[in-house]
C-alpha cells in the first residue's frame, strides 16, 4: 500500500509521537490555523500534544524539511510566508512531474483510460465541492496529485511526499483566494481529461 503525500493522512498505526506531532502541525500550518510567521515554541509544541520536548524538537526539524519552518536558534521555529517564487517554482515542478507521467500514460489506451477512471470520482467530488472553499482545496490537491503519481513511479511519490503539506498550503492559500473562481477551476480540470 503507497503512503499518502500529505503526514496527517499517514493513518498507520504505532507511528513515533515527533511524526504524530508534525503531521498535526503541518496541517495546521498548510490549512492556515496556525498563521505564516507565528512563532513555534518548542516546550508550547510539546505542552499541547501532551509529549516532551524532544519528540517536539524533532517535529520541528521534520516541519523545517517539509519547508514550513525556519529554525531560530533559542528562540524555537517561526512559519513561513509562501513567496511568489516559492509558488511559481513548486508549480513549475508540479507541472513537470504531471506532464511526464501524463507523456508516458497517453499513448496507451489502456492506462489513459485508466487515468481518466481515476480521476473521475476526484472531479465529481471538486464539482460538489465549488461553494466549499476548503473541500475543494482537498479535491484539487487530489486532482494533480492523482495526475502526477499515477504512473507508479515510486520517486516521483518520493518528491510527492516532500513536497505534499507545502503544495497542499499553496493549493489552500490559491482556492479560498477571493480571486479564486472555483468553477472555472473545475471546468479546466474537466477540459484538461
Amino acid at each position: 500500500m503507497r503512503s499518502p503525500t500529505l503526514p496527517w493522512l499517514d493513518d498507520r498505526e504505532n507511528r513515533p509521537i515527533a511524526t504524530q506531532i508534525a503531521a498535526r502541525t503541518a496541517r495546521q500550518i498548510a490549512t492556515g490555523d496556525i498563521e505564516p510567521g507565528a512563532l513555534l515554541r518548542e516546550v508550547d509544541v510539546a505542552e499541547e500534544h501532551g509529549a516532551s520536548r524532544t519528540p517536539a524538537r524533532e517535529a520541528m526539524l521534520q516541519l523545517e524539511t517539509w519547508g514550513l519552518v525556519r529554525l531560530l536558534p533559542k528562540k524555537g521555529a517561526q512559519v513561513t510566508t509562501p513567496t511568489a517564487r516559492e509558488r511559481e517554482e513548486l508549480l513549475s515542478v508540479r507541472a513537470m512531474l504531471e506532464g511526464h507521467a501524463v507523456s508516458r500514460i497517453a499513448p496507451d489506451e489502456t492506462r489513459r483510460s485508466s487515468l481518466v477512471e481515476a480521476l473521475a470520482p476526484v472531479l465529481a467530488a471538486q464539482e460538489a465541492a465549488t461553494d466549499r472553499p476548503a473541500d475543494f482545496a482537498v479535491h484539487d490537491y487530489a486532482f494533480h496529485l492523482t495526475l502526477a503519481s499515477h504512473d507508479g513511479n515510486r520517486v516521483v511519490e518520493e518528491v510527492l511526499r516532500a513536497l505534499g503539506p507545502r503544495l497542499f498550503r499553496l493549493t489552500h492559500l490559491a482556492v479560498l483566494s477571493p480571486a479564486a473562481d472555483l468553477p472555472a477551476l473545475h471546468r479546466e480540470h474537466i477540459e484538461l481529461t
